[in-house]
C-alpha cells in the first residue's frame, strides 16, 4: 500500500512544470489530488494531467485564480496537505508588479487564507525558490556555501530590478508571517533552476536555456546555473509533507555549474548536436559556489546528477519537437 492511500491533497497551479510532476508522483503514491488550474477547459493545461496513471479515479480539477479572494476555498476543503506551487516565472516582464509580484504575493496569501478556514489541513508545502535565498549582496565564491539561513533582500532585488527574485522573496516572507499568526504548519522548498523531462506540452522558462543551447545558438551565456532535477523537486515536496519532523525551508540544488561546463556535458552526451562555442561576452566567468544539501538530504532526498537531468531534458525536448535540428 502506498503512503498516500485514502489521503486527499491539493496542488495549486497543477498544469505547471513542477506541479505536473508533483501530481504524477502523488497519484503514483495513492493520493487523491484536487488540482487547481486557471482554465480547466484548456486542453493544453489539462490533457497531460488527465492522462496520468490514476487520474481517472483520483484526480479532480478545479478552476481557481491566484488573484481572486476565496477562489481556493473549495479546492483546499477536505485536504490534509496543500502544495502551493502556482506562481508565474518569466525572465522578462513589462509590468513586474502585475505579472510577477501580485500573483506570487497575493496568490500565496489567498491560498493560505483558504487553508486557515479549513480544519482538515495539516501542512502547507510552499514552492519557493533559490531566488528567495541567494540575493542578499553577500559575495559568492568557491569557498562560500549558501544555505537555508540566507534570505534574499527585497530592497536589493528591487534596486537591481530582479523582479522574479523580488516576487518569490516577498511571497515567502508573507507566508512565514501568515503561518505564524494563524497557526498554519508551513514548510518551504527552495529549488534552483529546474530541468529534466517535460510532462506539459509547452516549453517552460527554466528549461528554455537548454533548449536555446541545443537549437543552434551562436553564443552561450556567461552564466551560472544552480540546477536541480524536476523529479527531485517533486519528490522533495512529498517528503516535506510526509515527514512529520520537516520544518522551515529546504534548498534544492544538485550542482552549481557554469554554462561552459554544461556545454562540455552536452558535447559528451550528444556528439551530433551543433552547439555554440563562443561566449556571449568577453568578461571573466563568474565563480561558482556551493549550496548546502544537508537539510534536503536529511529529508531523505538523493539528488539526480546534472548529467542524467541534461540527457533526459534534451531527449524530452526532441520527443516534444522543441528541437529545430
Amino acid at each position: 500500500m502506498s503512503s498516500g492511500t485514502g489521503k486527499v491533497v491539493c496542488v495549486t497551479g497543477a498544469s505547471g512544470y513542477i506541479a505536473s510532476w508533483l501530481v504524477k508522483l502523488l497519484l503514483q503514491r495513492g493520493y487523491t489530488v484536487k488540482a487547481s488550474v486557471r482554465d480547466p477547459n484548456d486542453p493544453n493545461k489539462t490533457e497531460h494531467l488527465l492522462g496520468l496513471d490514476g487520474a481517472k479515479e483520483r484526480l479532480h480539477l478545479f478552476k481557481a485564480d491566484l488573484l481572486e479572494e476565496g477562489s481556493f476555498d473549495s479546492v483546499v476543503d477536505g485536504c490534509e496537505g496543500v502544495f502551493h506551487t502556482a506562481s508565474p516565472f518569466y525572465f522578462s516582464v513589462t509590468d513586474p508588479q502585475a505579472q510577477l509580484v501580485d500573483p506570487a504575493l497575493k496568490g500565496t496569501l489567498n491560498v493560505l487564507r483558504s487553508c486557515a478556514k479549513v480544519l482538515s489541513v495539516k501542512r502547507v508545502v510552499i514552492t519557493s525558490s533559490m531566488a528567495a535565498v541567494a540575493y542578499n549582496g553577500k559575495p559568492l565564491a568557491p569557498d562560500v556555501t549558501v544555505d537555508e539561513a540566507w534570505f534574499s533582500d527585497p530592497a536589493l532585488c528591487e534596486r537591481s530590478k530582479l523582479w522574479y527574485m523580488l516576487s518569490k522573496t516577498l511571497a515567502e516572507e508573507a507566508a512565514w508571517k501568515f503561518g505564524k499568526e494563524n497557526g498554519i504548519d508551513i514548510v518551504a522548498v527552495n529549488p534552483g533552476l529546474v530541468l529534466g523531462p517535460l510532462l506539459q506540452p509547452s516549453l517552460n522558462t527554466s528549461v528554455e536555456p537548454v533548449a536555446k543551447l541545443v537549437n543552434g545558438a551562436e553564443t552561450f551565456p556567461n552564466a551560472i546555473y544552480r540546477w536541480v532535477d524536476v523529479r527531485d523537486v517533486a519528490n522533495a515536496h512529498i517528503l516535506a509533507f510526509e515527514n512529520p519532523s520537516a520544518s522551515g525551508r529546504y534548498c534544492l540544488v544538485a550542482e552549481v555549474v557554469h554554462c561552459s561546463e554544461v556545454l562540455k556535458l552536452l558535447h559528451k552526451l550528444f556528439p551530433d548536436l551543433k552547439l555554440p562555442e563562443k561566449c556571449a561576452d568577453d568578461k571573466p566567468f563568474p565563480t561558482t559556489y556551493k549550496v548546502s544539501k544537508e537539510r534536503a538530504q536529511s529529508l531523505g532526498l538523493s539528488f539526480t546528477s546534472v548529467e542524467v537531468s541534461l540527457k533526459d531534458t534534451v531527449e524530452s525536448l526532441k520527443e516534444k519537437n522543441f528541437l529545430s535540428v
